[in-house]
């Protein structure tokens, strides 16, 4: 069974989905029956690859307000994140690019399926996309830097001279495009977005519950379609 998920590393919502559906994989009996893909999308492709602000900056600056206003948008985020055992930072957060990881997560997928890596969020593409978001919104690095990026794809075993290849050039570019027009063709304008199974589409960072009703649902009627005729 097979979860694709669009997002994007500097998400908040990305990322307490992420834990949401992890609390729901661990009670999910089949749960070693899943496969998890992760898609590309940019909330902000014009965000500047050499950050000049913090995330609080630039939300006051869009908004109005000031940091102060940037900061009061983000509490209310980060209290929702508590709750799901996440520790943000966003106060210390950078507006960064995203597209070179978004690349670099591509990589980790070609990396996956020549492993033959396809349970849950065991692969290398699940964990660098994990590093990714602790590194933003916890430890407040810049996700857009290639010294970073480098350092993280090593960290989850992906190949150091494939990785510095990758970033030196554009590689992948199109498969991120892709992603996100896939996002669109599916009525998906933000994220995170979910289809499991190919058949059931979650919009947003939904409850635990949800996710588990989902996946048994959607296990069900496969199991249903596999059985034999009486």
């Amino acid at each position: 069974m097979r979860i694709d998920i669009w997002s994007d590393v500097v998400c908040p919502w990305c990322y307490i989905g992420k834990r949401r559906l992890e609390t729901a994989l661990a009670s999910f009996e089949h749960a070693e029956a899943v496969h998890v893909v992760w898609h590309s999308f940019q909330l902000d492709p014009g965000a500047p690859a050499n950050p000049t602000e913090s995330v609080p900056e630039m939300l006051g600056r869009k908004y109005g307000g000031g940091p102060e206003a940037g900061l009061a948008m983000i509490s209310r985020v980060d209290e929702l994140a508590a709750a799901e055992g996440l520790t943000l930072n966003q106060a210390e957060a950078l507006h960064a690019n995203t597209r070179d990881a978004h690349r670099l997560l591509h990589l980790a997928l070609i990396d996956d399926e020549r492993r033959g890596a396809q349970a849950g969020l065991d692969g290398a593409q699940s964990r660098l996309e994990e590093r990714l978001f602790s590194t933003h919104f916890v430890e407040g690095g810049n996700v857009a830097d290639h010294a970073t990026l480098t350092r993280l794809a090593v960290e989850v075993g992906l190949d150091e001279t494939e990785v510095r290849q990758l970033l030196e050039s554009d590689d992948l570019a199109e498969a991120v495009e892709e992603d996100v027009q896939s996002a669109r063709e599916l009525g998906a304008n933000g994220v995170p977005f979910y289809v499991v199974d190919d058949r059931y589409g979650i919009s947003g960072a939904q409850p635990t519950e949800l996710f588990s009703q989902v996946l048994e649902r959607a296990y069900d009627e496969r199991e249903a379609k596999l059985e034999p005729p009486a």
